[in-house]
Order: structure tokens, then sequence, then C-alpha cells
């Protein structure tokens, strides 16, 4: 937080920072933070490089588009998207302070929840790439405090009731279901012996006293006494792919408005874990020996 950055807060919430680097590749590390973490890896991923670089092969090139919504590795050339690193899954981020050229930092991956360190060789640019994507992680943790942060137990307890809403509307339609049985077991019930009182015809209403409820065939509206037509049902067809509350969908920048997906509660923690985690910035010397030449 006392870091001075280097770009305006515009430039990262609206757009993005772009960077060109080398890119040694990723390696699974034990944890998510920790200097010691990081220069095991990068020795590992530079004796990779090297090996590669025996065998002919070049160290790819890729271009980083750093803003509040991630660190994107992309194809310089065709701009495909290799990895896409959301911030609050970065929890350590490194430069090296020997030759200003080596940087790393270390993601969850989103579909194994493993910790992968990513290495990279930028000329020269090692300490500002660092210094953005820390700057683009404090601006991303204000802004999820300003606009979905303090709505994250309303949101939850919201999802939880929508979650009740739903079981007791499958509870409501067995026990219409139990009802029309009922009622259909009623109306072929045996013809009552001759001389005997019949009160109210039994095909006209239920058991009740009301006339029975079809689900298939629509109510139609009764005009009011005075003659003028009923208003107007209240629910558009518009409104069905809304949820109860009148949702959009969630963004974690965007409160008031959304539909609720099944794993809401689950996303929700995990940016929240994710933030509170913080992200630690680094200098330090990551490998001094020969093999630190250029990759």
């Amino acid at each position: 937080l006392n870091k001075s950055w280097m770009h305006t807060p515009e430039a990262l919430a609206k757009h993005y920072i772009p960077y060109n680097a080398k890119f040694l590749g990723n390696t699974e590390v034990d944890q998510p933070k920790g200097t010691e973490i990081v220069k095991d890896a990068v020795r590992k991923l530079k004796f990779q490089r090297h090996i590669k670089k025996s065998e002919g092969q070049k160290t790819p090139k890729v271009e980083l588009q750093i803003s509040i919504y991630g660190v994107k590795i992309l194809d310089p050339k065709t701009k495909d998207v290799q990895y896409n690193c959301q911030l609050h899954r970065i929890s350590f981020c490194a430069d090296d302070k020997t030759d200003k050229r080596i940087f790393t930092f270390i993601c969850k991956d989103s579909e194994s929840n493993k910790h992968l360190c990513y290495v990279f060789d930028s000329e020269k640019c090692a300490e500002e790439i660092t210094l953005t994507i820390g700057q683009a992680f404090d601006l991303a943790y204000k802004k999820f405090l300003e606009s979905g942060g303090k709505d994250v137990e309303t949101r939850k307890q919201i999802g939880t009731l929508q979650k009740r809403i739903q079981e007791l509307e499958t509870e409501n339609s067995e026990l219409k279901k139990q009802l029309w049985d009922l009622e259909e077991q009623l109306m072929i019930a045996p013809v009552p012996p001759a001389g005997s009182i019949s009160l109210k015809p039994q095909t006209s209403t239920d058991v009740f006293d009301m006339v029975p409820f079809s689900a298939v065939t629509p109510l139609v509206p009764i005009p009011a006494s005075n003659g003028t037509p009923p208003p107007p049902p209240t629910t558009s067809p518009s409104d069905m792919s809304k949820d109860l509350f009148g949702a959009a969908p969630f963004d974690p920048f965007t409160c008031g408005q959304a539909d609720f997906p099944p794993d809401i509660q689950s996303k929700l923690d995990e940016i929240q874990e994710g933030f509170k985690m913080g992200l630690t910035l680094e200098g330090t010397v990551f490998s001094p020996d020969p093999l630190d030449s250029r990759c």
C-alpha cells in the first residue's frame, strides 16, 4: 500500500496495461507464498528452458494484459488467450533484483485448485510489471469492497432464501398433485343407492365445496361487479427470465441486480477468501548462479 503506483486507476479499471515478455512456463508449487518457493520454481523452469534451448527451441514470447479483472497471457500475434489469471487467485508476485529481467507470480488454478508459479523474462521491465500487478490487485480489492464485498452476506441470505422458495414450490406442486388425485377419486366414486339423498352433485365441486382446480385449463378472469374489466396481470413474460428478486447475472463488481447461479455462495467465498489472503510483492535474488544467463 505504500508503493507509488505507476498507472492511473482508470487505465487499469476501464482498460489494461500491456507488456511483452518471454514465458519460461509454469510449474506446481506447494505453497501460495514464499521467496524460497519461487526461487525453486525459477531454477526448475530455467533448467528446463536451457535444455529446450540446446534442442533448438526458442523461448516463446507472450503479451501480458494487466487490469483489475486479472492477468491475461496471450499469443502476441494471434491474441489467443493462453492463461487467464484472476487477481483474487494471485497470492505472491516477485521480481529478480540481480538483472531486472525475471519476474514471477503464484496463482491458484481455477480447475485443479493447485498453486502454479508462472515465470517470465522481460527486458528491464520485471519490477514495473510486478508493481502493476500489485496496483491492479489493490484497485480490484477496493472495488470489490465498495460494490460487492458489502453485500456478500446479503447475497448469501438471498441465495439461501431462493433455494428454500424453490423447495417450497416443489412441495406445493406435489401437494397440488395429491389433491388433484383425491378429487379424481371422489369424482369416480360409486353412485349412491336409489332413494338415498345426495346433497350436492359430486362432479361439480371438490372436497372443499369449490369448483375443481385444473392445472391444464387457465383461469378465466371474472369481470368486476361494476362492469369494469379486471386489471391486467402484473407479471409479464419478459419477467420470467429473472429470478424472484428481479436479479441479473452476478458480477463481483456490480451489486444490486442479478440472477443467482447455484454456486453463488462458493464463488463469493472464493473471491472474498482470495482478497483476504492479500498479494505479497517482493524484490529478491532468484538465481545468482552461472545458469542465469540469457534465456
